[in-house]
This record gives C-alpha cells, sequence and structure tokens, in this order.
C-alpha cells in the first residue's frame, strides 16, 4: 500500500494524464514526473505554471514526444480547477490565440502537488541508451532513454528515493538508427535490415511483429507536400 512514483515520457500528456486519473481512483501514486525531449514545453510549465508554445519546434530522436500542443493538458486543468470549465476554456482560447497562457496559483499549486518534470536532450538520451546497455544489458528506446534521464536528475535534485516505476513506452527496434548509433553502430541502409543491425550488435531478436516486415511490399509510397494536402483530401474524398 505504499505510494511509489511514477516516470513518464511523454510529449501529448496522454499516459501521466491516465497516471493522475489512478492516482485520483485510488491508487498508492505519490508524485508524477513528466519527461519531455528538447521540446520541453511541457516541463516549463509544470515548473512556472506558464504555457508558451511560441518556441521552436525541433524534431528529435523520441518523435513521439515532438509536440508543443499538448492537447489532453486541459483535461488535466479541468481537474485542478474543480472542474471550471468557464476558465479551462479561457485558457484554450488564449493559447490559440495568443500561443500561451499562466494558470492561476491555486491552480498551479494543487498541480505542482502531483506533478513534476524534467528534459533531456538527444546527446544525453543516447548517452543514457549506451550505458544502460553496457552496464545493464537493458536494451531501451529513445523516448524510455529520456525517461530514465529525467528521473536520474529528478532524484539528484530531489533527494526523492521513493520506489519509482520508468514507464518504458515502445521498442528500441521501433528507432533502430538511433539506438544503434548510440551503441556505436553504423547503418548503411535505412530499412528493414536495420533490425539484423541492431540485433547483430546486441543479440536481441527484434519483435516478430517488426521482423515480419522483412520482404514484403510497401502498400503505401505516396509522399503529399504539406501545401497539397486539403487539395488531395478533397480528390481522394471525389474518387
Amino acid at each position: 500500500g505504499d505510494a511509489v512514483d511514477f516516470c513518464v515520457p511523454t510529449g501529448n500528456f496522454g499516459d501521466i494524464l491516465a497516471g493522475y486519473y489512478a492516482k485520483q481512483m485510488g491508487l498508492p501514486v505519490g508524485r508524477l514526473v513528466c519527461a519531455s525531449n528538447k521540446n520541453n514545453v511541457l516541463t516549463d510549465f509544470l515548473t512556472t505554471g506558464t504555457y508558451d508554445a511560441r518556441r521552436t519546434f525541433y524534431k528529435t530522436t523520441s518523435p513521439s514526444m515532438d509536440i508543443l500542443i499538448s492537447s489532453n493538458l486541459e483535461r488535466l486543468l479541468f481537474f485542478a480547477s474543480d472542474f471550471d470549465d468557464r476558465m479551462v476554456a479561457e485558457l484554450m482560447a488564449k493559447l490559440n490565440g495568443e500561443g500561451s497562457y499562466k494558470v492561476a496559483s491555486d491552480v498551479f499549486a494543487k498541480i505542482a502537488a502531483d506533478f513534476d518534470a524534467g528534459c533531456c536532450d538527444d546527446e544525453h538520451a543516447a548517452e543514457t541508451i549506451h550505458r544502460l546497455w553496457t552496464e545493464e544489458k537493458y536494451l531501451c528506446d529513445t523516448h524510455t532513454a529520456v525517461a530514465v534521464r529525467v528521473y536520474e536528475d529528478y532524484r539528484a535534485r530531489t533527494g526523492d528515493e521513493t520506489p519509482t516505476v520508468i514507464a518504458s513506452t515502445a521498442s528500441p527496434f521501433k528507432f533502430c538508427r538511433a539506438v544503434i548509433e548510440a551503441l556505436g553502430g553504423t547503418l548503411e541502409k535505412d530499412d528493414v535490415t536495420q533490425l539484423d543491425v541492431l540485433t547483430g550488435l546486441t543479440g536481441v531478436p527484434a519483435p516478430a511483429p517488426l521482423a515480419a516486415l522483412a520482404g514484403k511490399t510497401p502498400r503505401f509510397d505516396r509522399v503529399v507536400d504539406k501545401a497539397d494536402i486539403l487539395s488531395t483530401v478533397g480528390l481522394l474524398k471525389d474518387l
């Protein structure tokens, strides 16, 4: 029954919000540590109470977290404000119109009571992947590496040694290039053969569903420029 902490890599605030809901329902959860990559808008919000999306967008090695507008965050605001839907609507309107908003101090205090946050760039994520494999023979993906590094920084900063669950959210074989390079390997071809390269480096077999892609013919190969998306959608609709 003792509370445990959770560290979750996230960009859209979905998995960690589920943890918050579980805590409200009675699961013994202590701190929820939000781990972001270089797109650290959530880190800044959970540290200051100000959400500011007016910043550079980075394409990182943890692409599922490459997000500047975290759509699930408004659900947290709804709960932390005692279900003040009008206030949440006003904040979302400010975000859409001005690109930023600041929550009231009492709302932020409730959020800060449950959440902590940190961020990790690609370089430190790669270092973490390499270290975990070298020292523990644990092969992790880029998103998990972000969470591990953020948790280590959190523990060093706070001294909190509460047992913690780090959410490992993806297979390293989904992000072969970044993981291979972190381990000191190289890739010659950017295709399904990279699964074999990672297995050759580590001895870890690729997940069966991914390995089964070898030899398959791509079904979808059309690339549409951003400027042509709407006209393409209209064309497909007519078909």
